[in-house]
C-alpha cells in the first residue's frame, strides 16, 4: 500500500488521476502544508471501519453479476411433530 500526498490545489486540478491513485493507497491532502483530509477507496473504508455491505447492497451493485453464490443444504436431525 502506497501512501500519497496532494495538496488541495493538485486535488481540484486532477481529481481523476487522484481517485485512481487512492485505489492504491491513502492520498493525504494537504491545506496550507497541513495534513486536513484523506482520500480513500470506499472498500479499504469499510475494512478499516469493520462495517460490512448487506445482501441487499451486494446484489444491487452493478459488480453483482461477479458475486458467486451458492446455498449450502444442512440437515439438522429433526423429526417430525406427531399431532395426536
Amino acid at each position: 500500500m502506497t501512501k500519497q500526498t496532494v495538496s488541495s490545489r493538485e486535488l481540484n486540478q486532477a481529481l481523476s488521476r487522484i481517485k485512481k491513485s487512492s485505489l492504491t493507497g491513502p492520498v493525504i491532502i494537504t491545506d496550507r502544508g497541513q495534513p486536513s483530509h484523506v482520500m480513500m477507496s470506499y472498500a479499504e473504508y469499510q475494512r478499516l471501519t469493520g462495517k460490512r455491505t448487506s445482501i441487499v447492497e451486494r446484489l444491487s451493485s452493478p459488480a453483482a453479476t461477479e458475486v458467486e453464490f451458492e446455498p449450502v443444504t444442512r440437515r439438522l436431525g429433526l423429526k417430525p411433530a406427531e399431532l395426536d
